[in-house]
């Protein structure tokens, strides 16, 4: 315990500088691209007077130079203040708040299925190299894999939406249904079967790719040697030895695919017109809002942050090691 209260004390103090460089880079990448709020505004509205732009730049803060609006966000952002989004009129973390929930049960819900099925189709691809059953399951990975996601959304929704009309071809949940506790629920559920395996499919063959091949290399360890010559059953040294040893590369996997799976959500969200973070970026894009797209890109930071929190205790607990030099520098 004390181990991983030392680790994790140094993984947040590491992460501070990270989250800054994240900040400031968007910053300047923001402020590098043509336009601004303002423009697209008074492109909505059909134009404006000198007056009118001067009067709403200066409400916005846009008059100021670009290093001071910088001082200003920093500042801001040490209180928690996000900001106030130029295209909703709305503070940013009104708007994040409202859009983060759907966002991370797609992405959690696709998680749990990818990493979970992943690694018990590894285990049994793994379990004896070189089999029917392993090259099977290696090569209907490889091919799942290489399928777009976004492609792949299209393809099950017209499949299973439009034909076989079996699931909602969109939403998050029913528009208006009044459904409430239980049957609501359950509204959701049958909303996200297809964006989630649309999501998880694709990291499920990544990670079934990857616990096969931690399995192969497991089995030449010299402590799996001894356990064969010990004369264990195989499905003992499958679950017990070789498996929990190839548990270590899949867990890092997991944590470098963290952003990436943030990323095929929102793709997953536009696909399906989930109201979650990829529709919000798409219309603070539109909007030319550049208060709400540093919201998203910090707090899309700061949740692949506390992933990889999170991996570095489940490594420490399947290598004590990793703990122990953690603690003892």
């Amino acid at each position: 315990m004390k181990r991983a209260i030392i680790l994790l004390r140094r993984r947040a103090i590491s992460s501070i500088p990270v989250l800054l460089i994240v900040v400031i880079f968007t910053f300047f990448l923001l402020e590098s691209a043509s336009g601004d709020a303002v423009d697209a505004y008074l492109g909505s509205i059909g134009g404006g007077d000198a007056a009118l732009v001067q009067s709403l730049r200066e409400s916005y803060g846009l008059d100021r130079s670009m290093f001071a609006r910088l001082w200003l966000y920093l500042s801001s952002l040490g209180r928690l203040d996000l900001g106030w989004s130029v295209a909703f009129n709305r503070p940013v973390g009104a708007l994040i708040a409202e859009r983060l929930p759907n966002t991370l049960l797609l992405m959690g819900s696709a998680t749990a299925l990818s990493f979970g099925l992943g690694s018990a189709l590894g285990i049994l691809a793994g379990a004896r190299p070189g089999s029917l059953r392993d090259r099977l399951l290696s090569i209907g990975s490889l091919i799942v894999y290489a399928i777009p996601s976004f492609w792949l959304g299209l393809v099950l929704s017209i499949v299973f939406s439009v034909k076989l009309r079996w699931f909602p071809i969109a939403a998050i949940e029913t528009i208006a249904s009044g459904k409430t506790g239980f049957s609501r629920a359950l509204d959701i559920a049958d909303h996200l079967v297809l964006p989630v395996g649309a999501l998880a499919l694709i990291y499920l063959a990544l990670f079934l790719r990857v616990m096969r091949s931690g399995m192969a290399e497991a089995w030449k360890l010299d402590f799996v040697l001894f356990a064969r010559a010990k004369g264990l059953s195989r499905s003992r040294i499958v679950l017990r030895h070789v498996a929990r040893n190839a548990l270590l590369p899949l867990v890092t996997m997991f944590g470098l695919q963290s952003a990436a799976m943030l990323g095929g959500s929102v793709v997953i969200e536009s696909v399906f017109a989930i109201p979650g973070f990829g529709r919000l970026a798409q219309e603070a894009v539109n909007g030319r809002d550049a208060p709400l797209l540093m919201g998203i890109v910090v707090t899309s930071a700061v949740l692949v942050i506390s992933v990889n929190f999170l991996v570095d205790l489940v490594y420490a607990a399947l290598d004590p090691r990793i703990g122990a030099s953690e603690g003892s520098v």
